[in-house]
């Protein structure tokens, strides 16, 4: 049954639909990312979110580094099945430059400006080694 629930959804070419990720208690937009099928899967099963990188070329959970998890609320798709939203409770930051929301830069007449709450500090969290 979830097979032929997630056959029903519109992936690319490249086998990929957008996941946009939000706050299930306030709505704040939290990041947008890529869902193959088996990390759609894995969401659904898990709970957790699941994503595919396409720079990285990699299947991960979101938090598997950070530990900074999404547990999953709900998840729905638009008319066209060609985009998910996914409703989620964020644990720590979601961005990993240590924001709480990946969209925390804001055009002003002077150009981007950071605005948002850093939750960590990503050279903490993501020590290479």
């Amino acid at each position: 049954m979830l097979d032929s629930t997630i056959g029903e959804l519109k992936f690319d070419a490249q086998g990929l639909i957008p996941a946009v990720v939000q706050d299930a208690d306030n709505g704040e937009l939290l990041m947008v990312a890529w869902m193959n099928a088996a990390s759609l899967k894995s969401t659904i099963e898990t709970g957790k979110t699941h994503f595919w990188s396409r720079s990285r070329k990699k299947y991960w959970m979101k938090g598997e580094s950070s530990g900074h998890t999404q547990t999953v609320v709900s998840i729905s798709t638009d008319c066209d099945k060609d985009v998910l939203r996914i409703a989620v409770r964020q644990i720590g930051g979601a961005c990993h430059t240590g924001y709480r929301s990946c969209f925390s830069w804001h055009l002003r007449e002077d150009g981007w400006v950071e605005e948002g709450q850093k939750m960590f500090d990503p050279d903490d969290v993501y020590k290479k080694g």
